[in-house]
Order: structure tokens, then C-alpha cells, then sequence
């Protein structure tokens, strides 16, 4: 049996909201709120979403890039929270992440070559000519040519910034990497190139990913396991092909309807959801969703579904599903 190379328990990231002259703490942001999930060792598990649901919270949450508030997140045996500093430094050789915005991520001032020697640098790993060649391999697996070492981020396409930002994270040889929305911010040819690679570098490698992304069509090519986020909860979680041919929870369903169908013969129904998404620091009692939810009953408003197994493999939170 695959083993679990990263167990996450009650997450809770919440952001404090403060108000008056002295700046008093008159409520929270539940940007995540209470979610738990297992990745297995070399799967590619998606996280998927509106903007705003929490889910590169999440991301930034698990790896401790942002405090979270309650949970647990245990990596490769190690419990990341409660990590004292030095302890985290070592696990972040193994844990890596890759940012939506690879121009903002990568330093404007630094060369690629100075870019991808700091890591190696940083954790006293190698150094002089074995440093150089170590760059030099970074680049070749990522498609990128020694010719372009000693030019800056500006230089470069949006592609290839990715490219860059992937053989950063890659340098450590990590486990896992989370992925946070890498391709939206590329054009549609380039997304393909970049996921390509991606793939490619995850047989090469044996890495593991956390991919979060809003493009359901990019989730449902990439990964092999979904979890559905809205209003920082997890209401669905299946392997992709239970997910998209029987979507369970009313949101999804939403979400899927909107997917376009590239066959100008076939008609899809359309679910247009009623209302807007409501505030993550007023979220409604009972069922986050029960507000826009066509299938609303009076135990939806009152007690919040937990994430319960209906089939094999399939998790849904959802009251239409009795456990």
C-alpha cells in the first residue's frame, strides 16, 4: 500500500480583523476552515475552487509560509506546526512550492544563475565547481539553455520564468511540491508545455504534487485525486473520474456545468447559482453553501455537514447524503 507522505488534520488559518484606534480584534477571516486530507507518496492531488475559497491559503498553510491557526500537518512523519525553526529549515529541503506569479516570485536583482545557486547555498550544500554544474543540470532538465545563466527574470517569457521557478524548487530535490495555480497566468499554449513538463519531471523524479488551481479542465488533466473547496471548507473529494462523471455535491455540480464542451453539437445544462459568495468573516451557520444551494433544507441551515464517505473513495459534505 502507498504510504501518505503528507496528512493534514483540521486545518484552520484564520485572519484576525481589527478595528478603532486601538486596533481591537472584533472578529476573523476563516480563509480556511477545519479541512483534513491525506496525499499519497508520488500522486498529483488538485485543490480546486472559486478565487477566494482558500485554497492557496491552504497551500501556503501547509507548508507554513502562513501561520496557521489550529491543526495538524504532518510530513513524511514530522508534525510541521508544532516544528521549532531549525527543524522547519531542514523540512523545507523537502517541501517546496511553486508560486502563481513566477515574475513576482522570482528577485528582479538577481540573475537566473544567482537564483538557483541561493538554494544550494542557503542549506551548505555544495558549492564551487560542483555548485556550477548542479545549475547547469538544473537548467538542462527544465529545457532552459547555460547560454541564458547570467541574464535577469525581465529577460525572460512568462514560460520560461515558470520554467525557472520549477528548477528553483526542484534544486533540493524535494518530495513535494505544491504547485500553486502555475499555469494561470501563462497563455493556453504555454500552460500545456509547462504541465508537460511538470508531468515529466514527476516520473523522472518520483515527486509529489499539491496542484491548486481554478481550471477544471486543467485539474482534470493533471490529477488523479480532487478536493473541492468553497468558503475555506472541503465539500467533495473523489479520484477524478468519479468526481467529473458523478459529481455528488451541489456545488460541484455548479462548478462542472460551466466547464465549456468543445463539441458545438452537444448541449450541457447549465446550473446558474443564485446569489453572491458570502463574506469568509461572516460565513452563514450550518452548510457554508446553503445560501446559493437549490437543494437547501432546514438541517443545512442549522448543522454544518461533515465530510462523509458515500462510496469508495468518494467523500462528499453534504445533508442530501445520509451517513
Amino acid at each position: 500500500m502507498t504510504k501518505h507522505v503528507l496528512e493534514v488534520q483540521h486545518l484552520k488559518t484564520y485572519f484576525p480583523i481589527r478595528t478603532g484606534f486601538l486596533q481591537s480584534v472584533t472578529g476573523y477571516v476563516k480563509a480556511v476552515d477545519d479541512i483534513s486530507f491525506n496525499v499519497r507518496e508520488g500522486e498529483t492531488f488538485g485543490i480546486v475552487g472559486e478565487s477566494g475559497c482558500g485554497k492557496s491559503t491552504a497551500g501556503r498553510s501547509i507548508l507554513r509560509l502562513i501561520e496557521p491557526t489550529e491543526g495538524k500537518v504532518v510530513f513524511d512523519g514530522n508534525d510541521v506546526a508544532k516544528a521549532t525553526d531549525s527543524q522547519l529549515r531542514a523540512m523545507r529541503r523537502h517541501m517546496q512550492i511553486v508560486f502563481q506569479d513566477p515574475f513576482a516570485s522570482l528577485n528582479p536583482r538577481h540573475s537566473v544563475r544567482r537564483i538557483l545557486e541561493e538554494p544550494y547555498i542557503v542549506h551548505g550544500i555544495a558549492s564551487g565547481k560542483e555548485l556550477s554544474e548542479r545549475v547547469l543540470d538544473l537548467m538542462n532538465v527544465v529545457g532552459l539553455s547555460s547560454t541564458q545563466l547570467d541574464r535577469y527574470p525581465h529577460q525572460f517569457s512568462g514560460g520560461q520564468r515558470q520554467r525557472i521557478s520549477i528548477a528553483r524548487a526542484l534544486a533540493l530535490n524535494p518530495k513535494l511540491i505544491v504547485a500553486d495555480e502555475p499555469v494561470s497566468a501563462l497563455d493556453v499554449s504555454i500552460q500545456s508545455q509547462i504541465l508537460n513538463l511538470m508531468q515529466q519531471l514527476q516520473r523522472q523524479f518520483g515527486l509529489t504534487y499539491i496542484f491548486i488551481a481554478h481550471d477544471l479542465s486543467v485539474i482534470k488533466h493533471f490529477c488523479g485525486r480532487v478536493a473541492v473547496m468553497y468558503l475555506g471548507r472541503i465539500v467533495e473529494l473523489a479520484d477524478k473520474i468519479s468526481l467529473y462523471r458523478e459529481p455528488k455535491h451541489p456545488y460541484t455540480r455548479a462548478l462542472l456545468s460551466a466547464v465549456p464542451v468543445p463539441d458545438p453539437f452537444v448541449r450541457k445544462e447549465r446550473i446558474i447559482l443564485q446569489g453572491d459568495v458570502p463574506s469568509p468573516s461572516n460565513a452563514p451557520q450550518g452548510c457554508a453553501f446553503h445560501t446559493r444551494c437549490p437543494a437547501t433544507t432546514e438541517r443545512c441551515k442549522q448543522e454544518r455537514p461533515i465530510l462523509r464517505r458515500v462510496m469508495d473513495g468518494h467523500q462528499v459534505a453534504c445533508h442530501l447524503y445520509p451517513s
